[in-house]
């Protein structure tokens, strides 16, 4: 019987998407209210919380000393890692990260990385030896569609909340002192979710839309408006008119999404 209520719910949706609403109302291209909180966690060095509808995400970012890559050795290095923890949904399991973590983790990752939000170069500490790791962890606490753009704007919030501690190298040894100084940060990316069901563009998908669109497409715009990574999901396809469209929409709302950051 669940799964027939199941198929007739997914009907229901995407008839009432044909016909260019939203079962919680919400106009094809609206958001979800959303809230973003700055600075939750007081152990970690940058930290934020982000609630999308009922998805809710916290970020937490430490930052550590370490080699830097051989190809990039006065630059930086950022990790990002996602956790779905198991509470958040009922077909969340504990163990190692699974291929939906995985991607999340991937998609978030990107769009940092691409819009070279942060200035790693001002991470070295000491050229092919030394240099600042950043690690930017995504916990999932409850899931209801629309993980992307809340663990990116999460991590967005808590990297602008950041903060590194002051040093200075004695005898090739890295010395803590006293203070902290900001990250350094050079772009505010911002990415934006768009699914398609039955040929009609939505976005911010909640939960029980994701179980019947076709495709979703994830873009990064960067501060500029210039879209900076993108990551397509699902089986499903997308025309060139639509990307076109959904690119429009995904410059339109991170301005709007945008205004939430403090820096």
């Amino acid at each position: 019987m669940s799964s027939l209520i199941t198929k007739v719910r997914q009907k229901q949706i995407a008839q009432t998407i044909d016909a260019g609403n939203r079962l919680d109302g919400r106009a094809l291209t609206d958001y979800r209210e959303f809230t973003l909180e700055q600075g939750v966690i007081e152990k970690a060095e940058g930290s934020a919380r982000v609630r999308l509808g009922k998805s809710e995400v916290l970020v937490g970012v430490k930052v550590a000393t370490g080699e830097p890559f051989s190809d990039t050795p006065n630059a930086g290095v950022m990790t990002v890692n996602a956790e779905l923890v198991p509470l958040a949904s009922p077909s969340y399991e504990p163990g190692p990260p699974d291929e939906n973590s995985i991607e999340l983790a991937r998609i978030v990752d990107r769009g940092i990385r691409e819009s070279k939000a942060i200035d790693t170069e001002k991470l070295c500490i000491e050229s092919g030896k030394k240099v600042f790791v950043v690690f930017v962890d995504i916990y999932v606490l409850n899931y209801d569609g629309n993980l992307i753009d809340a663990a990116a704007l999460a991590a967005m919030g808590a990297l602008l909340n950041t903060k590194m501690p002051n040093y200075e190298v004695v005898d090739g040894e890295v010395k803590l002192k006293q203070g902290y100084t900001p990250l350094p940060m050079k772009s505010h990316p911002i990415t934006v979710t768009t699914g398609k069901i039955n040929d009609k563009l939505i976005v911010d998908p909640g939960f029980e839309e994701e179980q019947v669109m076709d495709a979703r497409i994830s873009m990064a715009i960067n501060d500029e408006g210039n879209i900076c990574a993108i990551q397509k999901g699902l089986a499903g396809y997308f025309t060139p008119q639509q990307i076109i469209e959904a690119s429009k929409l995904a410059q339109e709302k991170a301005v709007e999404m945008r205004k939430k950051l403090k820096w």
